[in-house]
């Protein structure tokens, strides 16, 4: 993932905001493709992930960078609605800058090169933006350039593995030939298939 290409993350970012919009008060208790998520996990997961990436991006690094995910439940801010879209467009913008893509920064408590860290940050949009998207019943059609960093980072990740795991747990087998969303959920441990 060294020789990753920069990429605008906006378009991406984007495209879960506008499932954000989507998701009814009533839902958030609904289950997500993440066993341990509800959809109001879910969401506050996507606003801390926002600001982690946000902040590795800026090379800000401090209590939002160095905090691995997983040790403590996500909390769904009351704003949700308002905040989300705002700390998307903040991602977005941050990786807009050249420097982010240089050096070395720090997500999640792990210190790793600024292009590698774009292409997680891709990978939590394209990933978690199909889980809320299966989650709520919306159509879901992720930017080209996020989905191929995404699958990508996950390919590679699985190949390193050498053992049938994947980052986010035992890869889902899905025919070569099927869609790079399929494929790509596959290789994040889920099932393309999975229905609420």
């Amino acid at each position: 993932m060294t020789g990753t290409t920069a990429f605008d993350l906006g378009p991406q970012a984007a495209v879960v905001a506008r499932l954000v919009s989507g998701v009814p008060d009533a839902g958030l208790a609904g289950p997500t493709p993440c066993p341990a998520y509800a959809v109001g996990d879910l969401l506050g997961h996507l606003a801390g992930l926002a600001v982690a990436f946000r902040d590795a991006a800026r090379k800000d690094l401090g209590p939002t960078t160095d905090t691995p995910p997983g040790t403590a439940a996500p909390r769904l801010p009351a704003d949700w609605r308002e905040r989300l879209p705002k700390v998307l467009d903040d991602l977005a913008d941050a990786w807009r800058d050249p420097d982010a893509w240089t050096g070395m920064t720090r997500a999640g408590g792990v210190d790793l090169p600024g292009a590698v860290a774009a292409a997680v940050a891709a990978d939590e949009l394209v990933v978690h933006g199909w889980d809320l998207a299966r989650a709520t019943g919306q159509e879901y059609a992720p930017d080209a350039a996020a989905l191929q960093a995404s699958h990508g980072f996950l390919l590679a990740a699985a190949e390193q593995a050498g053992d049938g795991r994947g980052v986010f747990g035992p890869v889902v087998p899905v025919p070569d030939e099927a869609p790079r969303l399929d494929r790509t959920v596959g290789l994040s441990g889920r099932d393309p298939r999975w229905t609420p």
